[in-house]
């Protein structure tokens, strides 16, 4: 019996080993050596000067920089509004100017800057900083908006486990509906840490809820789905989608141009990375880019009703052999059900804990 035991015990502990190990490796391997990875820069002007200092910039830093040249001052302020470049130079005999959004990336700001400073220094001349989309004084930073994923996520992802293992006796129909709920509520949440708590969202508050009830319902509907299938290994599988994968890739506190391209390609499409952006884009772009975000949310969103249905359709199929009530089962049958009953228990003080 207590080699059972034990083995019941060393069974359970696989899963929390595998988290330490992967959020060691995603957590180290995005933020641990934030480092240029073609970050997007441009030197204004559009004579022969201008070329070969771009060119001279480019060669100094290799891939490190994708460097362009673009006419006006008035280009580069709208291509950093739109967040394809980090940040723009102009040169300048007196006052040379480098120009960044810090809306967009804090620390992409910063590395644009430090990438031109050299520039400014070689002339014996200060370098003007210009932000031309700063965040909000409640966030200085500009981070606040990856903290809100955080939020945002855990309440999902933590309530997968009472909705796909306590829940799991009720139709998925029902679960559905609950999961919805759940999502408004959540995203709700979201909204008001952004808006009356933190005033990190100073308009366009009602948008934000939508977008955290897209993100939401995404992650929720997914695990629910999954529970069918994972039962209790759905806590790492969640933990690995929307922690793991999800928040190193996000562009909250690096965007992929400060990471390798493992995560700079999640980016381009992980629901988290939606989130932020969208949020970004809303709150701080006039909604540039928003349409994009959006779309990202709401493909998450279907994905995780497609693994509903077909989770729907598996325990529909497998109804009859369920059939038997917990309180008329046989002995054996009793047994069954009370370590389901004990797995789901343990599955949500898993979740509950991370």
């Amino acid at each position: 019996m207590r080699s059972h035991d034990l083995r019941h015990v060393l069974t359970h502990l696989i899963t929390p080993l595998l988290m330490c190990v992967g959020m060691g490796l995603a957590y180290m391997g995005a933020f641990v050596t934030p480092e240029p990875n073609h970050l997007p820069v441009a030197v204004v002007g559009s004579g022969p000067d201008a070329k070969v200092l771009a060119q001279s910039v480019k060669d100094e830093a290799g891939d490190d920089l994708d460097v362009r040249t673009v006419a006006t001052r008035a280009d580069a302020v709208d291509l950093l509004e739109s967040r394809d470049i980090t940040g723009a130079y102009v040169p300048g005999g007196k006052a040379p100017e480098v120009v960044v959004a810090t809306a967009a990336s804090d620390m992409g700001a910063m590395a644009a800057e430090k990438v031109f400073t050299p520039l400014a220094d070689q002339q014996g001349v200060p370098l003007k900083v210009t932000d031309v989309a700063t965040p909000v004084d409640d966030d200085p930073t500009g981070q606040g908006l990856f903290f809100l994923l955080i939020a945002v996520s855990i309440g999902s992802y933590a309530s997968v486990a009472a909705l796909g293992a306590a829940g799991g006796a009720l139709p998925m129909r029902v679960r559905a509906l609950l999961t919805l709920g759940v999502s408004v509520v959540v995203g709700g949440v979201g909204a008001l840490l952004a808006g009356p708590v933190f005033h990190l969202a100073h308009h366009d508050l009602a948008g934000l809820w939508g977008m955290a009830w897209l993100y939401a319902a995404g992650i929720l509907f997914i695990g629910v789905g999954l529970h069918t299938f994972l039962k209790r290994w759905t806590t790492l599988a969640m933990m690995v989608l929307f922690v793991m994968l999800n928040f190193t890739s996000s562009g909250g506190l690096f965007r992929p141009e400060l990471q390798n391209g493992f995560f700079g390609t999640l980016h381009a499409f992980w629901n988290g990375a939606g989130f932020v952006e969208g949020a970004r884009s809303l709150l701080y772009f006039e909604g540039d880019g928003l349409g994009r975000s959006v779309w990202t949310l709401a493909a998450w969103l279907l994905l995780g009703l497609l693994v509903t249905a077909v989770a729907a359709l598996r325990e529909r199929a497998g109804a009859p052999a369920a059939a038997t009530l917990p309180g008329h089962a046989k002995p054996d049958e009793r047994k069954a059900v009370s370590a389901a009953e004990e797995g789901a228990e343990e599955e949500v003080e898993e979740t509950v804990g991370v």
